[in-house]
């Protein structure tokens, strides 16, 4: 094997290489190049002895050669997919076995080497296939986290402010307080409206929704009182409301800003009192409704400029959850977009593995103005797109990839209590950073220690 100046690289330190090959000057030859580089190496003569090593270390590259006694390389192969899956196999093969060294990358080789091999040769295959393997072992503890994270919830996310938006739902869900979600467009606040009914008493009853504005004035008061026969031209039957219809269960009402003042006052009546008639009835009707409701608009600014009863937001906001951006939910863009890619790979009869580092540097750096749902859309569209095993840059949306780093800058309006001010900007520096509280202490010259203090 011929030796040129080749730079040492690369994951070094935790990487173990086990090396099979039943010529003993190559074994040698192998390991003193890899263990140069920074690698650790284990060493086997023959199949056998290989297939041991596999399962009893933590191995994250096989060199084997090709052909060999009873145990062969293509026998390792099989059996490393079983032992170990998330193990890269590189098969090592002379002039005369190039086509079934074709063929063991079909079956699950990552690549395979031709005798003789330089230095080059040898280290650049390596690191493409470790780098392949880190890559899978990545996605691989993703989904291990969403797995564990959906066996307690259906809520997508580990960032410290969404814990804390769940555990408040938690709280919420048994009581009979209406609840206001409140956050931008795209933020979730249908999924939390969800998990709150599911975690509450009432989650044997009906979880009816209403999108205030979906319908005009008349319509959206038909369709939560309900109406008599001959109530207006076209109501041939008595048919009920979403209240009553939500009886005993949760009503929530989306978009609840867009109602008009008439429907406001008939929905303030019903939260204080429980009663209502229908469109075209006198007869009172009583209902036990727990009402969520939820907004992407500024409500108190409404209350301000005469757009919205005051009386009325204040019975609505008994409980108030304000949803994050996700811009600033730190590490959960990714376990996210796992998530849906998890979802478009089974629509679209796909196996993508996850995505490629440049991807998720791409994904964490974009703002995300509309937020949970626009990722949704551009991982629906990578999914279809993309060619290679994994998620890369080229499959994502122009806008993605060309966006500015949305934490370059944090605007306090002035005013703001310092405290407020304060966690803003902890909790914008820890989205850029992934969650990582080291690394986002020492970006903002403090203690990690007073960053979990401060999160707390």
């Amino acid at each position: 094997m011929e030796e040129p100046n080749v730079t040492a690289s690369t994951q070094g330190d935790s990487a173990c290489i086990l090396v099979v090959d039943d010529e003993p000057e190559l074994c040698l030859a192998l390991s003193k190049l890899l263990r140069r580089n920074g690698y650790q190496v284990l060493v086997a003569p023959n199949g056998e002895e290989g297939l041991e090593m596999l399962r009893r270390h933590e191995v994250h590259l096989v060199l084997t050669d090709l052909v060999m006694p009873r145990v062969g390389g293509m026998d390792l192969l099989k059996a490393s997919q079983v032992v170990s899956p998330s193990t890269e196999v590189v098969i090592i093969t002379g002039h005369g076995t190039i086509e079934t060294a074709v063929e063991a990358m079909k079956q699950g080789a990552y690549d395979f080497l031709e005798k003789p091999f330089t230095t080059g040769t040898t280290l650049n295959v390596v690191r493409k296939a470790l780098e392949k393997q880190q890559l899978m072992a990545e996605n691989l503890e993703l989904r291990r986290q969403l797995e564990e994270i959906r066996g307690q919830h259906d809520i997508i996310g580990k960032s410290e402010v969404m814990r804390a938006t769940v555990e408040t739902a938690r709280q919420v869900a048994g009581s009979t307080a209406t609840v206001l979600l409140t956050g931008e467009s795209g933020t979730g606040k249908e999924v939390i409206a969800n998990a709150i009914h599911r975690w509450s008493d009432r989650a044997k009853w009906p979880l009816v929704k209403v999108s205030c504005a979906a319908l005009p004035e008349t319509l959206l008061e038909a369709e939560l009182f309900g109406y008599e026969k001959g109530a207006f031209t076209g109501a041939m039957a008595r048919r009920k409301g979403r209240f009553e219809v939500a009886h005993r269960g949760t009503l929530l009402l989306d978009e609840v800003g867009e109602m008009s003042p008439t429907i406001q006052v008939k929905l303030l009546r019903v939260l204080q009192e429980g009663i209502f008639e229908r469109l075209g009835g006198n007869e009172p009707i009583e209902v036990d409704v727990r009402l969520v409701a939820a907004t992407n608009a500024d409500l108190l600014r409404k209350v301000e400029v005469g757009a919205f009863r005051e009386d009325l937001y204040y019975r609505l906001n008994v409980i108030n959850i304000d949803l994050p951006p996700l811009r600033e939910r730190g590490g959960d863009i990714i376990l996210l977009a796992n998530f849906f890619l998890q979802v478009y790979n089974g629509k679209n009869h796909k196996e993508l593995g996850g995505f490629t580092k440049a991807a998720v540097e791409t994904l964490n750096r974009y703002s995300w103005p509309g937020n949970v749902r626009e990722l949704e859309n551009c991982i629906e569209r990578a999914v279809v797109l993309s060619k290679g095993p994994f998620v890369d840059v080229d499959a994502l949306p122009p806008s993605v990839v060309a966006g500015k780093k949305w934490y370059e800058s944090v605007t306090v309006p002035i005013g703001t209590p310092l405290r407020e001010a304060e966690l803003k900007i902890i909790s914008a520096t820890l989205a850029s950073c992934g969650g990582d509280k080291e690394t986002a202490a020492a970006i903002l010259g403090i203690a990690s220690r007073t960053i979990y203090r401060k999160v707390r």
